[in-house]
């Protein structure tokens, strides 16, 4: 059997048949206009998986349905894109009309939700029956598998990022104060990074920027760390901390196999994984003879949207 996932972007839209193994074996990609109405895009989009399909040369009764994963709320029982705020969509049933378009049955979750499950089943936690995902981008966005099931509920949750880290803390755009994503995101790590050169003109990182502190980005500190600066490893500490404090409580909460780390960052690999390690252990891994999770990076890169999506089906 074979599935299409399909990973929605702000930007575009990419798409792909996935085999049982979890392999990409043909993919192409759908630029929308936000000129057109999201009942357009959805059209398009069930027109572009037949277009997959067909110049895939796979008979399209071997393809069990079609996943998709959106970056925003979702509300996956009834097959509703309920808020997706860049592209944008709201309230409109995906489902349906992919499906009426395609004639397959369609299936929907978050983007993180979705990869996720993908991790689980073809990633770097393959294996595991729990598992918790965070992943880092200018926010920060999570997912559950419980149970070797992906954990969706009736809809949007899974949204790690607005649990509150520090009370009467910075304000997020949810309108909350203090959310993890304020504290452990890209977005929050850039800034504490400006933050600490400007407090320390001798720092590295500034060479390192060229002197223009608008060209500070998620791999500036990292960098300098690696290199000894001291102001650079401050940062990463900081960071470090605010992120291990976060995985923390949902692993008081879960106690799962494994936490993954996903986003860009979690391109450091075992540099940042150690830390995290080191902090996590210092505090018991948020509790005193607990299980302890295994802490690893994702594996999938840009392709978690694809096979997360389509892992809807083969999960």
């Amino acid at each position: 059997m074979f599935y299409v996932g399909v990973d929605v972007g702000g930007m575009s839209i990419k798409l792909g048949i996935v085999n049982e193994n979890g392999d990409i074996i043909f993919r192409d990609k759908l630029v929308t206009s936000k000129n057109d109405s999201q009942e357009v895009h959805a059209i398009q989009i069930g027109e572009k998986v037949n277009e997959l399909i067909l110049n895939s040369k796979i008979d399209k009764c071997l393809i069990k349905g079609v996943g998709i994963g959106a970056p925003g709320g979702v509300k996956p029982q009834e097959g509703i894109a309920a808020f997706i705020p860049n592209i944008p969509w709201v309230g409109l049933e995906l489902s349906k009309i992919v499906s009426g378009v395609t004639g397959l049955p369609v299936k929907i979750g978050n983007d993180a939700d979705v990869a996720t499950l993908g991790e689980v089943l073809f990633g770097s936690a393959k294996g595991c029956d729990n598992a918790v995902l965070f992943t880092i981008g200018t926010g920060v966005g999570g997912g559950f598998v419980i149970d070797k099931k992906l954990y969706q509920g009736k809809g949007m949750v899974a949204e790690v990022g607005h649990v509150t880290l520090r009370q009467n803390g910075i304000k997020c755009g949810c309108g909350k104060y203090g959310c993890i994503e304020q504290y452990a995101s890209a977005t929050a790590l850039i800034r504490i990074t400006k933050e600490k050169m400007l407090e320390n003109k001798n720092s590295n990182m500034w060479a390192f920027v060229d002197g223009d502190i608008e060209k500070v980005n998620g791999i500036t500190s990292f960098a300098c760390a690696k290199q000894g600066d001291e102001t650079a490893n401050l940062v990463v500490d900081e960071f470090v901390a605010n992120l291990s404090e976060s995985l923390m409580g949902f692993m008081n909460i879960f106690r799962p196999d494994v936490v993954i780390i996903g986003g860009g960052i979690s391109k450091e690999g075992d540099y940042l994984v150690d830390k995290v390690k080191a902090y996590c252990k210092k505090f018991n891994y948020g509790y005193p003879s607990a299980l302890v999770p295994e802490i690893v990076c994702a594996k999938l890169g840009n392709d978690a949207g694809i096979i997360g999506a389509a892992s809807l089906f083969i999960q």
